[in-house]
């Protein structure tokens, strides 16, 4: 179901998907029909960086040629084998890496707590009236 609240969403993606060239139609069409809406896109792509940046479609090919090439098979069986297992130990490495990094920020978010918890402590000592003694 299209509502008029996902035209907009739906006509980036078109526009993505057909490249640099198209936006650079729809900012001039834009300026043809009625200046502000060219210069509003105009503004769009320079802000989300489409002007300037890769193009979408030739970054989307490159990252799917990039995946291609790590999964696709060698012909060798014995290396493919070899080349899973490595995969599934770095995954683990990678996991436990992560554990160890959020145990450290756990570790050192304790000892701040900590730390604030003595000063505040001290601050509430060193204030109180000697008098009761």
């Amino acid at each position: 179901m299209n509502t008029v609240a996902t035209w907009p969403a739906q006509a980036e993606a078109w526009l993505d998907q057909r490249g640099k060239a198209a936006w650079i139609a729809a900012v001039v069409l834009g300026f043809i029909v009625f200046w502000p809406i060219g210069l509003a896109l105009l503004a769009y792509m320079i802000w989300s960086k489409r002007m300037f940046g890769k193009s979408t479609c030739a970054t989307r090919w490159e990252r799917r040629g990039r995946l291609r090439h790590a999964f696709a098979s060698s012909g060798n069986s014995a290396f493919d084998a070899y080349k899973a297992d490595t995969l599934r130990r770095l995954e683990e490495e990678q996991a436990a890496f992560e554990a160890f990094l959020q145990r450290l920020r756990e570790a050192r978010d304790k000892a701040e707590f900590d730390q604030f918890m003595e000063e505040r402590a001290r601050r509430v000592r060193d204030t109180t009236p000697e008098a009761e003694a």
